[in-house]
């Protein structure tokens, strides 16, 4: 028995002091002083992960003082979970984010083609983590291939646990891929050629609406304006056009006095939207794509399956400057994994050098999660202090003129000066 309460873990030490935090009555109970789990990640990981918790705990004890702590719990995925535990994915690891609740990591490696399964993945399917939650906004300063970047500013729920991402795949000429593809050619009277890989795309009625419940709730929280709903329906009806009609049943079966659809704001408001109604709409993906750029500010909240959603994020990140400036999140009904949006980079491991800033965010994305919303704006807006003064790493500062190019720890140095 610790501070963290009763759990089975094998090769970690729970820290002496902290508490955990808990969910009571549907909601986190957070102590003063929570133990919150990090997995440093692989690659530049260990750089950003070290800078990041300077600037998160930095946050909290000029907000707070003595009175909150963070305490760190380490645990392990990818490389150095294999160099201690013999695998990349040790189930200590999940058993303490599951105990713990609320936990965030940095990049882990995915071998592309051959190798293991994505770790990314892995964490979400089985911690979960049905929503994969990353706000998009533009932060003054930051420069941008768009001309009105500022015009961003969304929060995309894209579905964590199906579509294409389920995995379930078969190499071409494996037993198991050919097994298939002969039943599908015979029963159901399909040409697929013998020597296709093939997998399957499941999208459910239950992992749409739980998402798209979340989408809405949060939308309503936040006072945003609108959802829409991204899907290729038009194409693959019965698995991206079912996820627009089971997500237009959630609005109308359990929110029909929060929201309104684009065409009852046509037969009965004259095309004007009432101001207390969060619109609900949705879009073909192709199109999405051509209309978050021209028409950026119409978008709020987006809802999109899989694979839709991972594109979408990486094209509105872009935007405001790259995936160095999104944060992100997966989360469940209570536990939730904050991360960073990009990857290891491992060429420029131990460097020093890379932007920490989507870590940094994603704490943010953390701190407001436990309610510690004080810290999370304090981070902000020191970070955007820092870039408009011209104070970045390489990444920025090549796009800058008369940047001042600093070092990974230089910028959080910077970034905690202005706090």
């Amino acid at each position: 028995m610790t501070a963290g309460g009763e759990i089975p873990l094998d090769k970690i030490v729970l820290p002496p002091e902290g508490e955990r935090i808990q969910v009571i009555e549907d909601k986190l109970a957070v102590p003063d002083c929570p133990i919150i789990p990090f997995i440093e990640g692989d690659g530049i990981g260990p750089d950003i992960t070290r800078a990041a918790q300077w600037a998160w705990n930095a946050a909290v004890t000029k907000t707070y003082g003595d009175s909150r702590k963070i305490v760190w719990l380490e645990l392990y995925a990818g490389e150095k979970a294999l160099q201690r535990y013999g695998e990349v994915l040790p189930q200590d690891t999940f058993r303490a984010i599951e105990h713990f609740v609320v936990a965030i990591k940095g990049p882990l490696t995915t071998p592309v083609g051959t190798g293991y399964r994505s770790l990314n993945v892995a964490l979400r399917q089985k911690l979960d983590l049905y929503a994969c939650v990353r706000p998009v906004a533009y932060l003054p300063g930051v420069p941008s291939p768009v001309t009105h970047p500022e015009r961003m500013n969304i929060v995309i729920f894209r579905e964590n646990t199906e579509d294409v991402y389920a995995g379930i795949e078969w190499p071409k000429g494996s037993e198991e891929g050919e097994k298939v593809i002969s039943y599908l050619n015979k029963e159901f009277d399909l040409h697929i050629p013998q020597d296709s890989g093939i997998g399957i795309k499941p999208i459910s009625q239950r992992a749409t609406q739980r998402l798209v419940r979340k989408a809405i709730q949060y939308a309503i929280g936040q006072g945003r304006r609108s959802i829409t709903v991204m899907h290729k329906g038009n194409i693959m009806k019965y698995t991206e056009g079912a996820f627009r009609d089971w997500a237009y049943q959630v609005a109308r079966d359990e929110f029909p006095e929060e929201t309104i659809t684009e065409k009852e704001i046509q037969q009965r408001y004259g095309g004007e939207v009432p101001p207390d109604k969060v619109v609900v709409k949705d879009r073909i993906a192709d199109s999405m794509f051509q209309q978050i750029l021209t028409r950026t500010a119409e978008y709020d909240v987006i809802a999109a399956p899989n694979l839709n959603g991972d594109y979408l994020s990486d094209a509105c990140a872009a935007q405001i400057g790259g995936l160095g400036m999104a944060p992100g999140a997966n989360i469940g009904d209570f536990t939730a994994l904050f991360e960073a949006t990009h990857g290891t980079a491992p060429k420029y491991a131990g460097l020093d050098k890379v932007n920490p800033s989507s870590l940094i965010l994603s704490g943010k994305m953390m701190l407001e999660y436990i309610g510690w919303r004080e810290a999370a704006e304090l981070i902000q807006s020191a970070l955007v202090r820092t870039i408009q003064q011209k104070k970045v790493t390489y990444d920025l500062a090549r796009q800058m003129q008369g940047a001042t190019k600093l070092k990974t720890s230089e910028f959080t140095s910077a970034i905690v000066e202005n706090m």
